[in-house]
């Protein structure tokens, strides 16, 4: 017997499938959700997972960093995506030597570290000069230098350099990231170093798959900075403490070298205590103007090749020299056997390799400068009477002044011009150079009454370094005033900056000394090679007031200290950037002078001679 109709069966069949169909149908569709929600939440888990350049910016910003100067390129670009989601403060420069001298100004006036980012190959190789200049005069940066991937490293790759081979001697340390997990750690350490001890740059070089790599270790930034073969000495001795007291309190003719290692250790109060109370004159080096007022009685102004009779003679004649956070460098020293010849040396320095390094020391003090200096403050001692040798100086001083002589024939002297500047801002502006005559010039005529307002290119001389500098300055003291003094040749080298003033509208003044020649260059030329002025001369110049406006900046020239005294009023005052071609007489020389090879006792250009 047949229970369905065949019809019926079909029926019933069609029924079935139907439904079998329709919950296929739905469970497809529901899976596919299920799929897309994997999916989507897939994305979003890598999109929480951090990189090795977001691991860099994170790691940036718990150092405290709020400004980088840089310059993008192809293998920085995993970093420079980082930047742009995670932001901090960055200044693209026109050139990345640009860059790290802008840096270098905003480490010397704000006290922080600065911090340079560029890319691999001639990005960082651009950078080099920038780094050699910071390991000389002391400056904390930390440098990142993008690199090629780390399959490709030694098969001369697209713009492939060995920076960390190039750098090994211009810098306090570096770094190549090999493992990722490692780049917490490595910026720690970097900064870490930098700052601390005697400062100076740290290059961290990552390859760009590190800087793409995801990286797998949780909690950026929980490592502790261990560097048991780094433990720079900040206490001083107290035997040697005390060995520095007998001789001081025995000395008739003491005498202070300041340098910049009374900056660094913020121990300018400390200096002028100390001097004070024991009646100590001082002398500075030129990294070390502004440790103590330039007009203050005790300070005698800055010794070396172009400090001033007073000072180079007081060197020479003193009993006991106590070097404070200096270098005995050959531009200080001159001839060494007529250094000091009748001091106790007393050298006091964080760094224990610069002491006994040029001039033999009697009394080595390793310590920061603030804290050696703290100590003999709390130790009571009966100091040295001074008061002949305080008066025997003071004569020098009256005898032997830095002089010029004006004439408003010749047109403006460079002399005239700082003194115009000084007397306009008081001496309370910051101010940068370059290298050369004109740096010589703002060191002896423009009397600093703050530290940290004088920022100039010391040991290594770099021409170039004084604008972008200025720029870094301004960044880090926005409402001070910062006066760029700066030579016509030196100013091209880093011109291109010019467009950091119209895109920031950075308050900056740039004073061109125009001399129309490679001022320093000739005047060697004229004492010591008769005056083959070979290639120093500069017959064609741009038109430095064009070049301004074409940046959207006020531009001025000015031939006549009539003009001058106008023109620099109205553009100190201005709140914009300003640029001012300042025509000074060519063949006017720097004196008071002391020839290569000669002793400080031998000074030539001295006034009275």
């Amino acid at each position: 017997m047949k229970l369905f109709h065949p019809y019926t069966k079909n029926m019933f069949l069609c029924v079935g499938m139907e439904k079998l169909f329709l919950f296929h149908k739905s469970y497809k569709k529901e899976a596919e959700g299920l799929k897309v929600t994997m999916k989507v939440t897939d994305e979003a888990q890598q999109e929480q997972q951090l990189r090795g350049a977001d691991v860099l910016i994170q790691s940036l910003k718990q150092q405290g960093v709020n400004l980088i100067f840089g310059y993008p390129g192809g293998a920085v670009l995993p970093i420079y995506d980082a930047l742009h989601k995670n932001p901090i403060r960055h200044v693209l420069a026109r050139h990345e030597q640009g860059a790290i001298h802008a840096a270098e100004g905003y480490a010397r006036v704000s006290g922080k570290t600065g911090v340079v980012i560029a890319t691999s190959g001639p990005g960082a190789t651009n950078l080099v000069t920038g780094i050699a200049d910071a390991m000389l005069d002391s400056l904390p940066l930390v440098v990142i230098t993008g690199q090629v991937a780390s399959s490709v490293i030694g098969t001369d790759a697209f713009q492939e350099a060995d920076i960390v081979g190039i750098t090994q001697p211009i810098t306090k340390h570096n770094y190549q990231v090999k493992d990722l997990q490692n780049l917490p750690r490595i910026i720690k350490e970097a900064f870490y170093i930098a700052s601390t001890g005697r400062p100076g740059p740290v290059v961290i070089d990552i390859p760009k798959d590190i800087s793409a790599e995801v990286f797998e270790t949780s909690g950026v930034g929980d490592e502790e900075v261990y560097l048991p073969g780094y433990q720079p000495t900040r206490s001083p001795n107290y035997l040697q403490i005390q060995k520095a007291i007998q001789v001081l309190s025995r000395a008739k003719k003491p005498l202070i070298l300041a340098g910049a290692g009374i900056l660094t250790a913020k121990a300018t109060e400390e200096l002028k205590e100390f001097v004070e109370r024991y009646q100590i004159p001082v002398v500075n080096t030129l990294l070390g103007l502004g440790s103590i007022e330039g007009s203050h009685k005790l300070f005698l102004g800055m010794a070396g090749m172009h400090g001033t009779y007073t000072a180079n003679t007081a060197i020479c004649e003193c009993d006991v020299l106590m070097n404070i956070g200096a270098r005995f460098d050959d531009r200080l020293t001159g001839n060494l056997a007529h250094f000091a010849p009748n001091a106790v040396v007393i050298h006091i320095d964080i760094d224990p390799a610069e002491i006994g390094k040029n001039v033999p020391t009697a009394i080595p003090i390793v310590a920061d400068a603030k804290e050696a200096l703290q100590v003999l403050l709390n130790q009571t001692f009966a100091g040295p009477d001074t008061g002949r040798w305080l008066e025997s100086l003071s004569d020098n001083t009256e005898k032997y002044p830095l002089f010029y002589k004006a004439d408003k024939q010749r047109g403006i002297l460079p002399q005239q011009a700082i003194e115009l500047i000084h007397r306009l801002t008081k001496g309370d502006a910051i101010v940068t150079t370059d290298v050369g005559q004109h740096q010589m010039w703002a060191a002896q005529y423009y009397s600093f009454n703050h530290p940290h307002n004088w920022v100039t290119s010391g040991g290594l001389g770099t021409m170039g370094f004084g604008f972008p500098a200025a720029i870094g300055a301004q960044l880090a003291k926005p409402n001070s005033k910062v006066i760029s003094i700066v030579g016509d040749a030196g100013f091209q080298m880093t011109l291109q900056e010019l467009s950091l003033l119209q895109e920031l509208r950075l308050p900056v003044k740039i004073v061109i000394l125009n001399n129309r020649c490679l001022g320093m260059v000739r005047q060697w030329q004229e004492t010591f090679y008769e005056e083959r002025y070979s290639q120093s001369l500069i017959h064609v110049q741009p038109d430095f007031v064009k070049l301004a406006q074409a940046y959207d900046i006020q531009g001025y020239k000015v031939e006549t200290m009539e003009e001058a005294e106008a023109v620099f009023t109205e553009a100190f005052n201005s709140n914009e950037p300003a640029l001012i071609d300042c025509r000074v007489v060519q063949m006017e020389n720097v004196y008071p002078m002391v020839a290569p090879g000669r002793g400080l006792n031998e000074m030539i250009g001295v006034s009275g001679e």
